[in-house]
């Protein structure tokens, strides 16, 4: 059985990630990215691609005032094996899967899966996420991963945060291209909630199969 998978977005109006020159820090509000940790401490493995990797250097631990938590898995797909050696996921309990012949990054453990047109399928990522023990998944970024996974419908859950901002079509999308020929084709979701945190709107989504 293969981990549930949970989408989180942070977005402006618009659904744009950051400006055209990569700018995103912090598009939504702190009471958005306080939510945003606890979505974090609610999942086994919280899952980012390497552009998100060689663009921000994240973290991707759980950091939330007042009380220590269990760490999640850090898992990055990285095709080529672009991972820094000194980024911050390079070190700890970290995975990365490419499609590259492994070789050392860091202390992470570097996983050679299934892939398509060089790039790993979402479906062999999930698998070595479970082959760690893992069972539910935090997708963070960016848009080429989210519209990978979203292709496999392999997308249980979003949890969207939307920022009362609009950065314009040269903004970078939260979703890359999904090769849609059909309206009917398109991944379809039901709307769970919607509510406010901060300055910002919170929605939540469950994919109708």
């Amino acid at each position: 059985m293969r981990p549930r998978v949970t989408l989180k977005l942070a977005t402006s109006l618009d659904g744009r990630i950051a400006t055209a020159s990569g700018e995103s820090k912090w598009i939504t509000g702190e009471a958005a990215r306080l939510e945003g940790h606890r979505l974090r401490a609610a999942h086994d493995a919280v899952l980012v691609g390497v552009e998100t990797v060689l663009a921000d250097d994240p973290e991707l631990t759980v950091r939330l005032p007042g009380r220590p938590v269990d760490q999640p898995l850090r898992v990055v797909m990285d095709s080529r094996l672009r991972t820094p050696a000194t980024a911050k996921v390079a070190h700890g309990d970290t995975l990365i899967v490419t499609a590259a012949a492994p070789a050392a990054v860091g202390t992470a453990v570097v996983e050679r899966v299934d892939s398509e047109e060089g790039r790993p399928t979402p479906a062999a990522a999930l698998a070595a996420i479970r082959r760690k023990g893992a069972v539910s998944v935090l997708i963070e970024g960016g848009g080429q991963v989210a519209a990978s996974f979203l292709r496999a419908g392999l997308v249980d859950r979003i949890e969207w945060f939307r920022a009362p901002i609009l950065l314009g079509g040269e903004g970078r999308p939260c979703v890359a291209a999904l090769d849609l020929a059909n309206l009917a084709d398109a991944p379809t979701f039901r709307r769970l909630s919607t509510e406010p945190v901060g300055d910002d709107l919170w929605e939540r989504y469950d994919a109708v199969r």
